[in-house]
Formats: structure tokens, C-alpha cells, sequence
């Protein structure tokens, strides 16, 4: 198990390892940095790099785990990289299926395959299913989620890179927003902030702010307009 530091969820399992660039949100990506250094301290599971790697003997991991929480799937990748099988994938929703006593948080900027395999996927009610968007160029993933099978779908707006202008939310349960951490991050304008939290008021769609971002984002912090949005899905 992997404790994890990400506001929005306690723990990390990650059955794959590793991912490429798809779109400007990645063009500062953590996991490729920690994938790197975890290769140069020589971590077994990192050996590759950040190349897309499956790792057979982690898909049962939170079987183990017998405390209830929100686990993140694929911090350091993506559940739905064109190099990961169809049947590997279902593998893994077959282990969040039978670790029915967690929520699993799914999250993946390959929108299109998502919707195009969610016919195969017998999709666990604790399973939360979300998309990236990072500016409105990539809204349209939010209409692949909409369409899939999952129980619960989220967005996160993570790094958020401009204004989205109006979302449809309809069938969102939960939105995330971000501004970008570490080297090179990228400015976040509290009025794209604002435009996301007043459409999921008006929606009903529970908002979680998770920081302003920046090279020290502890020094930033995550208040808006005087207070933290935390909500979670209902």
C-alpha cells in the first residue's frame, strides 16, 4: 500500500507503472519525474523507467489491505493506455470488484478508449471512474465519461490551464480543480477557479479545490476566497 500525500484520496495501487505524453497536462509530469528518480535509487518496479509496464503481482495488492479507503489506481500511469489488454484491465476492475469494502478512484486522459471499452467492463459499484480535462480544447472528454457504465464519474480539472467556459456537468458527481506544482509550473487564475466552483453550485455537483499549485505549493495552499472546498462525492 501506498500512503499518498494527493488531497483527495488516501492511499495508491498501481498494477501498471508508467505512461507517455498525450496533452498539454502532461508536459510537467510528476509521475514521469518520480518514475525517473525511483529508477536512479533503483527500484525494482520502476527498472524501466517510465516506460508502460504491467505488473502481475500487484493486481491483488488491496485484497490485503483490510482497513476501508479511498485508493487512487495508477498514480504513476494510466488504466487506459492503449499498450495496457483489454484483459488485464478487466483484471483489475475484478480485484476492485471483490475489494468491495474500498472506493477506487480511476483516472485517465485516454477518454476514448474508455467509453470504447465500457460495454467489456462490468463496472463495481465502489469503482469512481473519472477524466483529466485540463482546458476547454479537451471538454469532450467529459463527454465520453458521461456515456460509460461507471457508477460514479468525476472530473479532474487538474492542471487547470485556462478557462473551460461552460461545462456540462449533467451525470457529474464530483469535480476536482488544480493548479500545477513543481518545476515550470503554470499559472492558475483564480477566475477560472471561480467559473468551475459557480457551474457545480448551480449543478449540485459536489467541488473539491485541491491548491494553487506553484514551485512551493504548501506556501500557496488551497483556500478560495477565504475557505477550503473539500466536498466529496455524496
Amino acid at each position: 500500500m501506498g500512503l499518498s500525500a494527493i488531497e483527495w484520496t488516501e492511499s495508491t495501487w498501481n498494477p501498471t507503472t508508467g505512461c507517455d505524453l498525450l496533452s498539454p497536462g502532461c508536459d510537467h509530469c510528476y509521475a514521469e519525474r518520480m518514475s525517473m528518480r525511483l529508477n536512479l535509487m533503483g527500484q525494482v518496479k520502476y527498472a524501466t523507467g517510465f516506460a508502460l509496464t504491467l505488473h502481475e503481482n500487484a493486481l491483488e495488492l488491496p485484497l490485503s489491505w483490510k482497513k476501508p479507503q479511498r485508493i487512487f489506481v495508477n498514480s504513476m500511469s494510466d488504466l487506459f493506455h492503449d499498450q495496457v489488454p483489454l484483459d488485464f484491465i478487466q483484471r483489475v476492475f475484478e480485484t476492485m470488484r471483490k475489494a468491495h469494502w474500498h472506493q477506487f478512484q480511476v483516472l485517465t486522459k485516454r477518454s476514448g478508449r474508455l467509453l470504447a471499452l465500457s460495454d467489456q467492463i462490468d463496472w463495481p459499484s465502489n469503482v469512481w471512474m473519472g477524466v483529466s480535462v485540463e482546458n476547454a480544447a479537451f471538454k469532450s472528454r467529459i463527454d465520453h465519461l458521461r456515456k460509460t457504465g461507471a457508477a460514479l464519474k468525476f472530473l479532474s480539472i487538474e492542471p487547470l490551464l485556462g478557462d473551460l467556459g461552460p461545462i456540462d456537468l449533467t451525470n457529474i458527481d464530483w469535480a476536482i480543480v488544480g493548479g500545477e506544482s513543481g518545476p515550470g509550473a503554470r499559472p492558475l487564475d483564480p477566475d477560472w477557479v471561480r467559473n468551475v466552483r459557480e457551474q457545480c453550485a448551480l449543478a449540485n455537483v459536489p467541488f473539491f479545490f485541491k491548491q494553487w499549485g506553484g514551485v512551493n505549493k504548501a506556501r500557496t495552499g488551497r483556500t478560495l476566497d477565504g475557505r477550503t472546498h473539500a466536498d466529496l462525492p455524496r
